[in-house]
């Protein structure tokens, strides 16, 4: 696994969130990419390390689709 070497962003509030659930659960980012195009959410593995590094913002139908892949409440991965 490796750490991530930049700061993070200020463009969301769950890419933290993403990205720690993700890799807890041993899903790399391939594998979501798969996951995330199979809902129809069409995103490469640059974008999603962007969403994770909260450098780039999220919307609506890529974050359910997200908290549908980690089988999570998408007010979790908002912080609620």
């Amino acid at each position: 696994m490796r750490i991530r070497e930049q700061l993070r962003g200020d463009k969301n509030i769950s890419g933290a969130r993403i990205e720690a659930i993700r890799k807890e659960r041993g899903i790399k980012q391939g594998d979501m990419i798969e996951s995330l195009s199979l809902q129809g959410v069409n995103m490469t593995n640059s974008s999603l390390s962007k969403i994770e590094g909260q450098h780039r913002g999220i919307n609506d139908f890529e974050l359910l689709a997200i908290a549908n892949t980690l089988d999570i409440s998408v007010d979790y991965l908002l912080g609620r």
